[in-house]
Order: C-alpha cells, then sequence, then structure tokens
C-alpha cells in the first residue's frame, strides 16, 4: 500500500529534525521525506496538517498477560491498545506462565504476535530458569528463538554469586542485561516508607533497598568490565524503573564512570507520589512503590538531563477482583500504555522541558537501548529515515481526551490516572507500513 501523510510537523529527535514535510510510504517502507519520488502516486492520503508525526513509539516494559494470564489481558486486546497509544515497538518482560525461559515459549508467543500485524514484540529472556535466581538459563538458544535481552521482571536474585556468573556469561557473548535494582530482603513491602505508610500501617519499602541493588550491581559490574570482552563484546547493564532520587544519583556517576548502563522511569513514577494513594487506593499499588515528591522531582529532572533514558508505560492490566482487596493483598499493576505519550506530553509542559527531549525518551532513547539486538531494524527503529521501516504515528495535540474505562482498549481498565486530562491523542499508528490503528475513520 501506498501513503502519504501530508502537512504533518515531523518531530525526529534521531536526525535533530523538527519540520514541516510530507512522508511517502510504499511496501513498508519510507521513500521519500520532503521531496517525494515524481512517480509516487498514493492509495491513501492522510492529512496531517495541524497534527505531529512522530517515530513510533518503542516502550521498554508492556506486559502482554499472554501466555497465563489471560483473564487478566488477552494478547489482541494489549496489542489494539499499544497501536492506539501509538507504541510500534514494545519489551515484554518474561514473568509470563509458563516463564519464557524456553526457546518454544518464545517462538509461540512471537508467532502469535505477527499473526496480528500491530506492534512490533521483543521478548526478554528469563535470565535464570523459573526466574528462580538459582539456574541459568540457554541465553544463547533464547537469543536465537528472538529475545533481545535477559531479565528477572520483578524478582531478585538473591544470591550474588550467581548475579556475578550471568554478567560474565552476557558480557561473553555481549548480552544485555534488564534488572530492577532492588533488595530481596528490605523490597517486601507495598508501600515506600516513610510517614505515610506508618500512618497507614502498611509495610514499606525504604529507598535503601534500591540503593543497595544498584551499589552490588555496578560493583560486580567494574569487576567484569575491568576483565576486559573480545571488541564489540561486553555486557550491557539495563536498570528498569528508577523510583529513588538516591538512584538517580548512582546512574550518573555510574555513567560518568564509563559503565556501560543505562535506565528507564515508568510513567507512574514521573507524575505520582505516595501521597495519592489517598484511602487505600489500589490503583496505586505498584512495583516499585511510588515514592516522595522529593524522588518524583529527581526522576523529572534525570529524565530531562538524559541520566535516565527511557520513559516506559510498565503496562501490567490487572482485573476488577484482583484489585477489590486490601492495599497490602491486591496485584500490583496498572493499565499504562495507552496513556504514555499524553503523560510524556504532559511532564515537557508542566516541566518546559522541549518536546523533541519528551519524544526522545520514547524513540530514539529506548531503541538505543535496545541497540545491536535490533539487528536490521536497528538503523530506523524509533527514527523517521528514508529507506527505513514505516513505523510511525500521526498525533494530534489539540485534541485532549480523559482517561476513563470507555476510552481504553485494554482489557485492564483500572488506572492511577483515570480523570486525568491527557493533553495529546494518536490518530493513526503504522506498523510496518500498514495502518495498525485508525482514530479518523
Amino acid at each position: 500500500m501506498k501513503i502519504l501523510i501530508q502537512g504533518g510537523r515531523l518531530i525526529d529527535p534521531a536526525s535533530q529534525t523538527d519540520t514541516v514535510a510530507d512522508i511517502a510510504i510504499a511496501a513498508g517502507r519510507i521513500i521519500g521525506i520532503g521531496k517525494l519520488p515524481a512517480d509516487f502516486h498514493p492509495n491513501r492520503v492522510i492529512d496531517a496538517q495541524g497534527c505531529v508525526v512522530l517515530p513510533g513509539l518503542v516502550d521498554l516494559c508492556m506486559r502482554l498477560r499472554e501466555p497465563g494470564q489471560e483473564h487478566a489481558g488477552m494478547l489482541e486486546s494489549e496489542m489494539a491498545a499499544a497501536v492506539a497509544g501509538g507504541v510500534t515497538s514494545l519489551v515484554c518482560p518474561p514473568d509470563t506462565d509458563p516463564v519464557l525461559d524456553e526457546p518454544g515459549l518464545v517462538d509461540m508467543l512471537k508467532a502469535r504476535a505477527e499473526k496480528l500485524h500491530q506492534a512490533r514484540v521483543f521478548p526478554l529472556g528469563a535470565l535464570t530458569r523459573g526466574l528462580q535466581g538459582e539456574v541459568l538459563t540457554e541465553m544463547v538458544e533464547l537469543t536465537e528463538a528472538g529475545c533481545v535481552g535477559f531479565g528477572q521482571a520483578d524478582v531478585p536474585i538473591v544470591n550474588t554469586q550467581v548475579l556475578l556468573r550471568t554478567l560474565q556469561y552476557a558480557a561473553t557473548f555481549g548480552y544485555g542485561v534488564w534488572l530492577r535494582p532492588q533488595d530481596f530482603w528490605l523490597g517486601k513491602g507495598v508501600v515506600a516508607s516513610g510517614p505515610l505508610a506508618t500512618r497507614m500501617g502498611l509495610s514499606g519499602v525504604p529507598a535503601a533497598a534500591e540503593v543497595i541493588a544498584l551499589h552490588t550491581l555496578f560493583e560486580l559490574l567494574r569487576g567484569v568490565h575491568r576483565c576486559g570482552t573480545p571488541a564489540g563484546q561486553g555486557v550491557h547493564l539495563h536498570l528498569c524503573r528508577l523510583s529513588t532520587a538516591a538512584g538517580v544519583d548512582l546512574v550518573r556517576q555510574a555513567k560518568a564512570e564509563g559503565l556501560p548502563v543505562s535506565c528507564d522511569v515508568s510513567v507512574h513514577h514521573l507524575h505520582l507520589t505516595d501521597n495519592d494513594i489517598g484511602y487505600y487506593d489500589t490503583r496505586l499499588r505498584l512495583q516499585p512503590p511510588v515514592r516522595q515528591q522529593r524522588d518524583r522531582d529527581a526522576l523529572r529532572a534525570g529524565l530531562a538531563d538524559g541520566t535516565i533514558d527511557a520513559l516506559v508505560s510498565d503496562h501490567a492490566p490487572v482485573g476488577a477482583d484482583a484489585k477489590t482487596l486490601p492495599f497490602a493483598e491486591a496485584e500490583p499493576g496498572a493499565t499504562a500504555v495507552e496513556l504514555l505519550l499524553g503523560l510524556a506530553w504532559k511532564w515537557a509542559e508542566q516541566d518546559g522541558v522541549p518536546l523533541s527531549r519528551a519524544v526522545a525518551v520514547l524513540t530514539q532513547g529506548p531503541a538505543a537501548v535496545l541497540g545491536r539486538s535490533l539487528g536490521t531494524l536497528q538503523a530506523s527503529v524509533g527514527r523517521l529515515v528514508e529507506g527505513g521501516v514505516a513505523d510511525l504515528c500521526v498525533v494530534d495535540p489539540q485534541r485532549h481526551w480523559r482517561v476513563g474505562p470507555q476510552s481504553l482498549r485494554s482489557q485492564g481498565k483500572l488506572t492511577p490516572f483515570e480523570g486525568h486530562e491527557l493533553p495529546v491523542s494518536v490518530c493513526v499508528t503504522l506498523v510496518n507500513g500498514q495502518i495498525a490503528y485508525d482514530a479518523t475513520r
């Protein structure tokens, strides 16, 4: 199909592009930006005047709930929610049921996703079998099946020797290790430690849980880094969902030191604090827990100055039955992928952050984290480039919308942002040159 996107404002941080231009698409590729081929005759013209054309968003943390948790979300519903939010590439953690620790499970998930012809799915393989933190998985086989890295989802590795071996083994092959920094023993609470936790009688997670885990990871990484690896290899450590001001400072120091580290933060922690829990609102039962305002402000500053590489939805749809429980017993998680762009846009407006930076943390930044694992897509995912794959979205910054159950395509309808007005809407999403979502029809 040949498509012409006409008159839109193109923003692509990777190429430092911010201009009004037309885009010609054919055979799944962008064949012209600005100056179009003379023999180009589109089958469809999309009028993007007054709209902004962005590279397809890349979400580094989205749970699809398949296999094993179909009661909370079906692959069809969550993929539809992704493209409705402008997300064309997503990374799913390995904590499915069964866990993604076998190549056959990865093959099955990718095959199911590809049949839907919607967003591109990049699975994370389990770092240890069953996420038990004891025996390493067959990383080579999982990589050949399509895994872009290896992680533990929300399950810490207690045994430091096992953790060291995972980093050493991953360094041998140049694999990425994705871990959420949280000490196992200190991280068993349900809210952030502080006056609110004490007043509500809820078990707290101190900031030290993240800080101690980061110190451990960085010290182990230094040892692996010092040992040296063949050219082009070495382990890349990606830290998932930072939540503390102290954590941001440690990552900033690690990057200045030259350690191969990247990190992300979720939209929940960018906007919410523990005070938003109110009267035990289980929609705020999240992992990691939202923290105090000073932590939120530090996360915002770290995202703006480049210390934090990517903003993620941390989409984890949860059914009403699992949330209609006492706070400490409620299942953690919330629906968020459709809110990702709007909440990033809102952050930019509130903090005076350039729009290009808000777009970068959803496109260029996460694509850089994936890096070589993208293979032939590395040069075009998260970018608008001639000859690259046509993954993009057209958004209307004048069309605000209010978050509510009826406005969400995800099977999960529970979000702490219900009732919030978001400042931008996705009009059209293209994946591989095909229209995956179209709100104009």
